[in-house]
């Protein structure tokens, strides 16, 4: 049910970047189209050389291109996006989303995106079971913004609890279930 799909891979700064390569990877063999955008603390988990090269597209984390002076259009990213999954998602973006900052290309784009938006979650497990970052998930899903929970588990810190960002292949498996059940609702309409 990817095929065809433009997707906006967002990559946030967390141990969790890792796995948006597999993700990456994952939702072009299901014949979706990615782009992706990270943070500038991303880069320090996993390169943009490296997301470049499985998703075949330039990564864009500055809202300039430093050699020419050329802009990165949020505006167009989040025209051409049939979803925006963020993967991983931090504490940090969380909060920054939930209160209109933008402050990175990232989180411009989020801000002027037409399509769904989908986080998955990644932190510690107090960190994600915090008031404040549970008052952030509630306003952001009373905005719209789906979730996909993240998983019980050894965290990076070495505690075991909920916080670890979903599997690739589950986050690939939401978004497969989300837009054949926006299909089958085209189709009785």
């Amino acid at each position: 049910m990817l095929q065809g799909k433009h997707i906006l891979l967002g990559i946030t700064g967390s141990i969790a970047a890792y796995k948006a390569a597999v993700l990456t990877r994952l939702l072009i063999k299901q014949g979706a189209t990615v782009k992706i955008v990270m943070t500038p603390l991303a880069k320090e988990f996993i390169t943009p050389v490296t997301m470049a090269t499985l998703s075949k597209n330039t990564v864009l984390s500055d809202f300039f291109h430093h050699d020419d002076g050329s802009w990165n259009s949020h505006v167009e990213l989040g025209l051409w996006a049939d979803a925006f999954v963020v993967a991983p998602c931090t504490a940090n973006t969380l909060a920054k989303m939930a209160n209109g900052i933008a402050d990175n290309l990232l989180l411009t784009t989020y801000l002027s995106v037409r399509c769904p938006v989908v986080l998955a979650p990644a932190m510690d497990m107090d960190m994600f079971a915090h008031e404040a970052t549970q008052r952030n998930i509630a306003t952001l899903s009373s905005d719209g913004v789906s979730f996909i929970e993240p998983e019980k588990g050894e965290l990076a810190s070495g505690l075991d609890g909920k916080g670890r960002m979903a599997e690739p292949e589950t986050i690939v498996k939401w978004l497969g279930d989300f837009f054949a059940k926006k299909e089958s609702l085209k189709k009785k309409f």
